[in-house]
């Protein structure tokens, strides 16, 4: 199988499994909506949002989120020995990373689809004013997110204590990322959208893309090695 074929493959039977069971998007979407509650009782005073908080809270919620979806994504690999197996299949197992990167992006961009618009209606944030800006930031920031947090829960499949080395891992590496998306976003809900601000956080996202991917499928084949 060709290294592209092979991906497709891989993120598809994610995708799909996931179409059947529902359980990573309920269990995300339910956290989500959980720490959004939890923002809203503490950052909402007298009916106003204190300034700048909507892009915080937002980008802080994609990542919890996206722990959850990560964990859980893998832990299905763990069952009947399917990572080995993929492990062992004669394919290039960068192309198996692609495939769980694009799967986990997938399922990370669907929840952002849900997450996104009650940010806008539980802040009143207006993220929707510029919304190929938004977009891109999304993109940029979710693909960033799902490049190292593939990578960490692919190495930490097997470990009996993932589910609390996965956050300790992942959140001070993609603390950039994070950064980023919150600031590119703020920039866009000021009362006067400042668009030059928000490119070059967008394309410093890219940037931190470019450098996460590459080193993932630089240290992916060795890191899987037993």
């Amino acid at each position: 199988m060709t290294f592209l074929s092979t991906a497709t493959l891989v993120a598809r039977k994610d995708l799909l499994v996931e179409a059947r069971s529902r359980e990573v998007i309920y269990t995300s979407l339910l956290f989500a909506i959980s720490c959004m509650l939890v923002f809203a009782f503490g950052l909402v005073k007298e009916g106003r949002v204190i300034a700048d908080a909507a892009g915080a809270i937002l980008w802080i919620t994609i990542a919890f989120a996206g722990t959850l979806a990560l964990s859980r994504i893998f832990d299905r690999e763990r069952q009947n020995e399917t990572l080995r197996a993929l492990l062992l299949a004669p394919t290039p197992r960068a192309a198996i990373y692609v495939g769980k990167f694009a799967g986990v992006l997938g399922l990370l961009l669907l929840v952002e689809g849900i997450v996104v618009p009650l940010v806008v209606l539980m802040f009143d944030a207006q993220l929707f004013r510029h919304t190929g800006w938004m977009l891109g930031l999304l993109l940029a920031g979710s693909a960033g997110y799902a490049a190292v947090g593939t990578l960490f829960a692919a190495m930490l499949a097997r470990s009996r204590s993932r589910g609390a080395l996965l956050p300790v891992l992942l959140y001070p590496i993609t603390v950039p990322v994070i950064i980023g998306g919150v600031r590119g976003t703020a920039a866009l809900l000021q009362p006067e959208a400042d668009l030059v601000l928000a490119r070059a956080w967008l394309m410093m996202l890219i940037a931190f893309d470019a450098v996460f991917i590459t080193l993932s499928l630089w240290t992916f084949e060795p890191a899987m090695t037993e």
